[in-house]
C-alpha cells in the first residue's frame, strides 16, 4: 500500500532488531542466513530513509497493523532480486542456431549428464588408474580425436584463438608465418588474425591480394626465417567473384618442398559431411589433414556441437612441442570441458543416430512443417498475451547457423511474426515489446525486422513449449 511520506517521520521505522525476531522473518533467515537478511534490511531502512527525507512515496504504510510482515515481504522481494544468477536461460528465437551471445551449441543429454558427474565427484583428470601415477589430461580424448580426423596427436585448450596463440607461439616464435591477404579475419569482438600473430610474437608475412592469391605468391613470400605456411578458413565470410585461393594440398607440397610447416585454422570445424543431411557442404578436418595439412586447429562449440574448446590435431613431434610450451598450462581445460567433449566425440562413431543425438544437428536439420506446427499451436495464447494493438501471425522465415560458420547459407525456418497495429509510429512500441519479453521470468529473445518482431521458432523444441506457453498465461 503506498502511502505519502509527509504521513511519517524517522521514529516510525523499526529497529533492525525488532524485524529479525520477528516471526515473518523466520522463514527469511533460515533460507538466505543471519548475515545477508540482516544487511538486506539495513540497506531497505536507509532507503525509506532518504524517501521519508524527500517526502517521496513509500511502498509500505509504516503505521499499519501488518506493517511488520510489508517490512518481510519487500525483503523477500529485495533478498530474490539479489540472488538471481547473472547467467540465465532464455528462449533462443533469433533464428541464429549457434548464436555466440547466448551460448553457442547446446549440449546433448549425455554429454550434460558427464557434466554433473563430474562436477559431483573427483575424477581421473590427470590420474593414470592402469599404472597409478600421474596422467595426461589430454589423454582423455587424444585417441578419439585421432579416431575422427585421422591425425597422429591432438591436444586441446579452452578456444580456438588459443589454440592458434599457442601454436603460433610454440612453433613460430620471431619467425614468420605466410598468410593471403584474403585470409586475415576479424572474428567477434573485433580479435584478428594479425594481433593474434603478434601476441604469439611471430611475423605476419602478407601475400596475394584480397580476391586473388596464388602459388606462387605463397612462393615468394618465403624466407630463409619462415616458419610456416598457413591458411585461414574465412568462416565468417565469403569473396565470391574474381577469386582465387591455393588449396590446402597445394600448400602442403610447397611447405614440404621448403622443410616448412603447413597448418590451417579452421575456425569452425566440422568432423561430418554436412552435405548428407541436405546441409551446405563443409571441408572437414579429416579432410585437411588427408590433404596434407601438418596441423589443424578447430573449435569444440561451433560445427562440432560440443563445449567451448579450441582442438589441434596433427603430426606428433609437433603437438609434443606444443604441449612443452608454457602457455599450454595458461591455456589448457578442465575438468567440466573434458567431460563435456569425450560424449560428444563419441556421438561421432555413431553417425546413423548424429542428427537424432547431437542437439546442433538436430536443430540444423529441423524440417520447416515440424517448426510451422510449432507456431500455429503458440499464435492464439501468444495473441491474447499481447492484446489488440498487436496482430501475430505465423509466416516462414529464413534463419542462420551462426557463429561465423557458413555465413551467407540460410536455414528456411518459420516463427511467428508481430506486428504492431495500435495508433502512432509502430517502432516504439516493437522496441517496448521486446523488453516485456526480455523482461519475462525465462526471457525470450527475437529480433526486429521489416516493422515487426520475429520469434523464429527452430530452436524451440517440443519439450520447451510448456514453459514457454506458461509465461504468457
Amino acid at each position: 500500500m503506498t502511502q505519502l511520506t509527509n504521513q511519517y517521520s524517522f521514529r516510525d521505522l523499526p529497529s533492525v532488531d525488532k524485524l529479525l525476531s520477528s516471526p515473518f522473518f523466520e522463514a527469511l533467515l533460515s533460507d538466505y542466513g543471519h548475515s545477508l537478511v540482516s544487511q538486506t534490511v539495513r540497506d531497505m531502512l536507509n532507503d525509506l530513509r532518504q524517501q521519508i527525507r524527500h517526502q517521496a512515496p513509500l511502498g509500505i504504510d509504516l503505521k499499519a497493523d501488518d506493517s511488520i510482515n510489508q517490512f518481510a515481504e519487500l525483503t523477500k522481494q529485495r533478498l530474490q532480486q539479489g540472488s538471481q544468477s547473472a547467467l540465465r536461460s532464455v528462449f533462443n528465437l533469433t533464428g541464429i542456431v549457434l548464436h555466440t551471445n547466448l551460448g553457442r551449441a547446446l549440449l546433448p543429454d549425455e554429454a550434460v549428464e558427464a557434466v554433473v558427474e563430474a562436477m559431483r565427484n573427483p575424477m581421473n583428470l590427470e590420474y593414470d588408474l592402469a599404472t597409478g601415477g600421474r596422467g595426461d589430461r589430454d589423454d582423455l580424448i587424444e585417441g578419439l580425436l585421432c579416431e575422427l580426423t585421422g591425425a597422429e596427436a591432438a591436444t586441446i585448450v579452452n578456444n580456438n584463438a588459443a589454440a592458434v596463440l599457442l601454436m603460433l607461439n610454440a612453433l613460430a616464435h620471431e619467425k614468420e608465418v605466410v598468410v593471403s591477404r584474403g585470409e586475415l579475419i576479424e572474428i567477434g569482438g573485433a580479435f584478428r588474425i594479425p594481433d593474434v600473430m603478434t601476441r604469439a610474437n611471430t611475423r605476419l608475412v602478407e601475400v596475394g591480394t584480397t580476391n586473388r592469391t596464388h602459388l606462387r605468391d605463397y612462393e615468394e613470400g618465403i624466407t630463409e626465417n619462415t616458419a610456416m605456411l598457413m591458411k585461414v578458413h574465412t568462416s565468417n565470410y565469403k569473396i565470391t567473384g574474381f577469386t582465387k585461393e591455393v588449396d590446402i594440398a597445394e600448400l602442403s607440397a610447397l611447405a614440404k618442398k621448403h622443410g616448412l610447416m603447413a597448418t590451417v585454422d579452421l575456425g569452425s570445424g566440422t568432423l561430418v559431411d554436412f552435405s548428407k543431411w541436405g546441409l551446405p557442404e563443409e571441408v572437414t578436418v579429416r579432410e585437411t589433414i588427408e590433404a596434407g595439412a601438418d596441423l589443424v586447429t578447430f573449435s569444440g562449440d561451433k560445427l562440432l556441437g560440443g563445449p567451448q574448446a579450441g582442438l589441434i590435431v596433427g603430426r606428433t613431434d609437433l603437438i609434443a612441442k606444443i604441449k612443452k610450451n608454457p602457455l599450454k598450462r595458461a591455456l589448457r581445460v578442465g575438468k567440466i570441458t573434458l567431460a563435456a567433449l569425450e560424449p560428444i566425440l563419441q556421438l561421432y562413431r555413431r553417425p546413423e543416430l548424429l542428427a537424432e543425438k547431437l542437439t546442433t544437428l538436430r536443430l540444423f536439420t529441423r524440417s520447416q512443417a515440424d517448426i510451422s506446427r510449432t507456431a500455429n499451436e503458440l499464435l492464439p495464447s501468444l495473441q491474447q498475451w499481447l492484446g489488440e494493438q498487436f496482430k501475430v501471425r505465423a509466416e516462414t522465415m529464413m534463419g542462420q547457423i551462426g557463429s561465423g560458420a557458413m555465413p551467407v547459407e540460410q536455414l528456411p525456418s518459420y516463427g511467428l511474426a508481430i506486428r504492431y497495429v495500435g495508433d502512432g509510429r509502430s517502432g516504439r512500441h516493437l522496441n517496448a515489446l521486446e523488453e516485456r519479453l526480455r523482461q519475462l521470468p525465462k526471457p525470450v529473445i527475437g529480433r526486429i525486422s521489416d516493422d515487426a518482431l520475429l520469434l523464429d521458432l527452430r530452436c524451440l523444441e517440443e519439450s520447451q513449449k510448456a514453459q514457454f506457453l506458461a509465461q504468457l498465461r
